[in-house]
């Protein structure tokens, strides 16, 4: 097993200038068919503000259990599941929601369906994307689907994003190699904890990660073993996966400058389709 140095991972919180400072867990759960209070504990203890799953309930009253394990995890459910194919996401209440989407990938006959659990959200003034992915276990398939998701968060209109799941190939893989031209490889630029998310009783590969849009400062990214409250037991109940986690600053929006009461507003997209511009407000 790769380990990293062990010093603290820093915790959320909101910088002077309007940064937020915040934790992001991704995991595979494999559909909550193993221990799912294991599970919840080592949510709980990484205190994540945004939770990346992958494998999530997709059947009967897949809602209701996803919920069950939100609420264990002292978390609230943000978007995905079913209607996403699989991927998840869950968010702490300091995030303020803007909107979710989730997004069903091309169907290739004879392969399991995918598809991506968009949102976009706040912490104060700054404001990020969020996707979480499961990627094909075909090579050609996958590398396509990271191709679709660098263009998906390019087409989010946000200043910052993260992308994080089961990529389900290696560092060195086409796909994988695909997203770190692109994105950040948060392991590779703040190495923290264990490298190795497969498999909990035999780490020996990376194929689960996060990523990152250049700007976003990554302050430490690994897997959380040794951390206060990760018991290892859980690691091997919780599923057939490790967890990654990482601690990032997001910077609060680039343009603080007020505009004059008189300035034009922003330019707005009318139901035709058309742009135009709010005019100025109204002198009192």
């Amino acid at each position: 097993m790769v380990t990293s140095e062990t010093r603290p991972l820093p915790n959320s919180r909101t910088e002077s200038d309007g940064s937020a400072v915040v934790r992001a867990l991704s995991y595979n759960i494999r559909s909550l068919r193993d221990d799912e209070d294991a599970l919840a504990r080592v949510i709980r203890a990484c205190r994540p503000d945004l939770v990346f799953i992958q494998e999530a309930p997709r059947f009967f009253r897949w809602r209701k259990h996803a919920a069950r394990l939100a609420a264990k995890s002292e978390l609230v459910m943000l978007g995905g599941g079913a209607t996403a194919a699989g991927p998840l996401l869950l968010c702490s209440l300091r995030a303020t929601v803007e909107r979710t989407e989730d997004v069903l990938l091309p169907l290739t006959p004879g392969l399991h369906r995918r598809g991506f659990a968009t949102a976009v959200v706040r912490f104060g003034r700054a404001r990020v994307g969020l996707l979480s992915c499961h990627l094909s276990l075909q090579s050609d398939e996958r590398y396509a689907q990271a191709g679709v998701l660098l263009d998906r968060l390019a087409a989010m209109d946000v200043p910052y994003a993260i992308a994080a799941g089961d990529i389900n190939d290696r560092p060195d893989g086409r796909g994988f190699r695909r997203l770190a031209a692109g994105l950040q490889d948060c392991w590779a630029v703040s190495p923290w904890g264990a490298e190795y998310t497969s498999t909990p009783a035999d780490p020996h590969q990376r194929i689960d990660a996060i990523f990152a849009t250049q700007g976003i400062e990554v302050l430490g990214c690994g897997v959380p073993r040794g951390l206060p409250g990760v018991a290892e037991a859980d690691l091997r109940a919780a599923t057939d996966h490790l967890p990654v986690l990482a601690a990032l600053r997001i910077p609060p929006p680039a343009d603080r400058t007020p505009r004059r009461p008189d300035a034009p507003g922003p330019t707005l997209r009318g139901a035709d389709g058309a742009r135009r511009r709010q005019g100025p407000k109204p002198r009192p």
